[in-house]
C-alpha cells in the first residue's frame, strides 16, 4: 500500500484499507486479544506526555521539535492507529497489529506527520489547551473519554460496532459507515497532532471521509 507523505501545508495524513475478507465473528474477541497492546501503550503514552512535555520547553527555547522526540511520539501515535483501526476504533482489519513504534509501510492503516523544522514560540504556550478547546469539544463526542490510545467509546465505536454486527450478518462493512468512522479518527488524530505539539497547522474542522487522505496538488505560481 502506498500513501503520500503529510506537507507542511497538510501536515498529517491518514490512510487506510479496509479488508476484503473480514471474519464475521472474530470482533467479539478483538478486546481480549488487545489486551498485550493496551498494557504497552498505557506506559507509551505515559511517556508520549514526558516527552511532550520536554518538546514543549525545547520549542520555548529553540523553536525546534527535537527529531528523536517528534519521532518517538510519531511512533506512540502510529501505534494507537493501528491498534484502533484493528480493534473498537473501525474493526477495518484482522490483521493483528505490530508491537511496533515504526512506520510499518504493509499494515492497512497508516499515519504520517510532517516534521516541522521550526515551530512558534508563541503558539507553544496556548495552542494545546486553549486553541484546542473547540476541538477538544467536538471530538469527546466523538470518543467518548480519553483514554489509552484515544478511542474508547463515543461515536466511532458505536458506528464500529454497527458496522461489525451488519458484518455478522451480511458479510459486507458498509463502504459508506468506513469512510465515516475514517474521517472521525482522522479528525482525531489531526488534533492529536497539533496538541502534541507536533505541527503548527490548525486542525480543519473538516469530515474528510474515507481512507484515502484527500490530497491537494500543489498551487502552481
Amino acid at each position: 500500500m502506498t500513501t503520500l507523505a503529510g506537507t507542511p501545508d497538510r501536515p498529517v495524513r491518514v490512510n487506510a484499507v479496509l479488508d476484503t475478507s473480514l471474519s464475521r465473528w472474530l470482533w467479539l474477541v478483538k478486546w481480549i486479544l488487545v489486551i498485550p497492546h493496551y498494557v504497552v501503550l498505557f506506559f507509551l503514552w505515559i511517556a508520549f506526555i514526558l516527552v511532550s512535555v520536554i518538546a514543549f520547553f525545547s520549542i520555548l527555547f529553540t523553536e525546534r521539535h527535537p527529531r528523536s522526540l517528534f519521532d518517538f511520539n510519531l511512533g506512540v501515535l502510529r501505534w494507537s492507529w493501528r491498534v484502533a483501526y484493528y480493534s473498537y476504533g473501525a474493526l477495518g482489519t484482522d490483521r493483528y497489529p505490530p508491537f511496533s513504534l515504526g512506520e510499518e509501510p504493509d499494515y492497512p492503516a497508516r499515519l504520517d506527520i510532517a516534521y516541522p523544522e521550526r515551530l512558534s514560540r508563541g503558539l507553544v504556550l496556548v495552542k494545546w489547551w486553549l486553541l484546542a478547546i473547540p476541538h477538544y469539544i467536538v471530538i469527546g463526542f466523538f470518543l467518548g473519554g480519553w483514554h489509552v490510545g484515544w478511542w474508547d467509546g463515543g461515536l466511532v465505536a458505536v458506528l464500529a460496532l454497527i458496522a461489525a454486527v451488519t458484518l455478522a450478518f451480511t458479510e459486507k462493512y458498509p463502504r459508506s459507515l468506513f469512510d465515516l468512522i475514517l474521517g472521525l479518527n482522522r479528525w482525531v488524530l489531526r488534533v492529536a497532532a497539533y496538541a502534541a505539539l507536533m505541527t503548527d497547522v490548525y486542525p480543519p474542522f473538516r469530515l474528510d471521509m474515507g481512507g484515502t487522505e484527500p490530497y491537494e496538488p500543489e498551487k502552481q505560481l
